[in-house]
């Protein structure tokens, strides 16, 4: 009955896109191999080998680069996505990378090379914190952040996600030393959340696209313009050191257009030699999208039917 089902829905892709060629770009960050309860949102690898099945029965996947180079002279197939991760997290290469091998998915992994090799993320430090927290609550006042409950599984996720969302769009300087405060309340933080540069090198080796993401994912619509082609100039030099290939995609930090990077960035994106660049805004893209602007978005249903009825809902959005 669910192959029905799902077959239906899927049935219904060329209706909606009226033979206009449509381009689905989806994101992840992590492929958890178990349940986290501080990172309830991240899809876990039985979810993900779920999902790369249906892609691999109902959708034409396709590398990010081949896929645009379609799009850009109408040869775009039926039902393209493509698939990408942010950041660089271990599970990546750990988790996620046996499963596209096992449904033969090309992918795009997005790597911001300043956490390669032993280094964390802020959000991280901050999720990492909260959960070792072993009192009911974790006063922050200090750093003029307020006090935050730790008392249960369910208290500490919300906490830490409360907290990521009040020094998120902070200047970078200001950021960094909150977060410097925030882990001095640690009583030890991992060191092997992201992916190390023999990981990214193999990974390249195999056949992966390995793609910029600056070097430490700063909101670029808060530094100077010379110090955010500073980041993206560097984080590409040390991909390529790294993989000896040339990088060519690019994914905007955070990426929602207008906020947290500028049409400057596009630019500085094109100057540095990228030949696209994919931001967070929802949608899909077409043929008259902007090659260095390509909708993305995250499908985070948890069943089947829903997952493709998302698929489906998000050919209807172009821009």
């Amino acid at each position: 009955m669910q192959h029905i089902i799902n077959k239906t829905i899927a049935s219904v892709l060329p209706l909606v896109t009226l033979g206009e060629q449509r381009l689905s770009i989806l994101i992840f960050h992590r492929v958890l191999a178990s349940y986290d309860f501080m990172r309830p949102g991240e899809i876990t690898a039985k979810e993900f080998d779920e999902k790369m099945q249906l892609i691999a029965r109902y959708f034409t996947p396709l590398s990010l680069s081949e896929a645009v180079e379609k799009l850009k002279t109408n040869m775009l197939p039926q039902r393209a996505i493509c698939v990408t991760f942010d950041d660089g997290y271990r599970d990546n290469a750990e988790v996620a990378f046996p499963i596209l091998k096992k449904h033969n998915i090309p992918a795009t992994f997005f790597v911001a090379s300043g956490f390669l090799d032993g280094g964390r993320m802020w959000n991280d430090t901050v999720i990492e914190t909260v959960r070792n927290c072993q009192d009911k609550e974790l006063s922050l006042i200090d750093l003029g952040l307020g006090t935050f409950l730790t008392g249960t599984e369910q208290a500490k996720e919300k906490s830490a996600q409360t907290i990521i969302q009040q020094i998120k769009h902070l200047p970078q300087n200001e950021r960094d030393q909150k977060v410097a405060g925030i882990s001095s309340y640690a009583k030890g933080l991992p060191n092997d959340l992201m992916m190390d540069s023999v990981q990214v090198k193999n990974m390249a080796e195999q056949g992966v696209s390995i793609g910029g993401h600056t070097v430490t994912h700063p909101i670029l619509a808060t530094l100077t313009a010379k110090k955010a082609e500073q980041e993206i100039r560097q984080g590409k030099q040390e991909l390529e050191s790294i993989t000896q290939q040339a990088i060519t995609e690019f994914a905007y930090p955070n990426g929602k257009p207008g906020q947290d990077y500028l049409p400057e960035h596009v630019d500085i994106i094109k100057k540095l030699g990228f030949k696209l660049a994919v931001s967070t805004q929802w949608g899909v893209s077409n043929s008259n999208s902007d090659i260095y602007q390509l909708n993305r978005f995250t499908p985070w249903d948890k069943g089947e039917s829903k997952f493709l009825a998302r698929l489906v809902n998000n050919l209807r959005h172009v821009s």
